[in-house]
């Protein structure tokens, strides 16, 4: 267990396409989050939850937090994590890729580098909501997240890719990582993404 690594959850979404809260859908005999949080409570010593609607997941045994900059996307959920984060080096889920392993998790944080964010490119995508990412990263999260208010047309450069270019990250090559397998970082955005997850046996990885 890692007990210098602080583990948040990215609760966020507004599930827009899925039409419900897709957290919430059943998954392997519990929810999806729960899963994760599952996951995640097997690795970190402490978990946090970062959501707008914690009243949703009172049911979670997590501490919860909103942002603190709301309606910014992700990267409002990545700033506020790290803002209530109390350890330099986190790792970042959100709570829509169910079919993440233990064993993959453990390989990005061990996987050796000095920059502050390391990810994983799988499946041609910078995957870019689950990995490590230094509490070094805030003050570049701030200043994005404030460049939206200063700027509209900003917005659809201000992403998590976007933090991740002007950081700069240590971004992995799945074919080089032995317990990868393709799918693992499926993400449930509709319900064709739901299906797919669903039936994957739970020992298939």
């Amino acid at each position: 267990m890692y007990n210098n690594i602080t583990g948040i959850i990215l609760a966020g979404g507004k599930s827009l396409r899925m039409g419900t809260n897709k957290a919430l859908l059943p998954f392997r005999d519990t929810t999806i989050i729960e899963y994760i949080a599952g996951i995640m409570k097997s690795l970190f010593k402490n978990v946090i939850i970062i959501t707008n609607s914690p009243e949703e997941y009172e049911f979670i045994d997590l501490k919860k937090f909103e942002d603190i900059i709301s309606q910014k996307g992700p990267l409002s959920g990545i700033h506020s994590g790290l803002t209530y984060s109390n350890t330099d080096k986190n790792f970042i889920i959100s709570c829509d890729i169910p079919l993440i392993t233990p064993e993959l998790i453990s390989y990005i944080i061990e996987y050796p580098t000095k920059k502050p964010i390391t990810v994983v490119k799988a499946d041609g995508f910078v995957q870019q909501l689950c990995g490590v990412y230094d509490k070094s990263c805030l003050t570049n999260a701030n200043e994005l997240l404030l460049k939206l208010d200063e700027n509209s047309t900003g917005k659809s450069k201000c992403k998590v890719l976007a933090l991740i270019e002007n950081i700069g990250a240590e971004i992995i090559n799945s074919e080089a990582i032995p317990c990868y397998k393709d799918g693992m970082f499926l993400n449930i955005n509709r319900i064709e993404d739901y299906k797919k997850a669903f039936n994957v046996p739970n020992n298939y990885y």
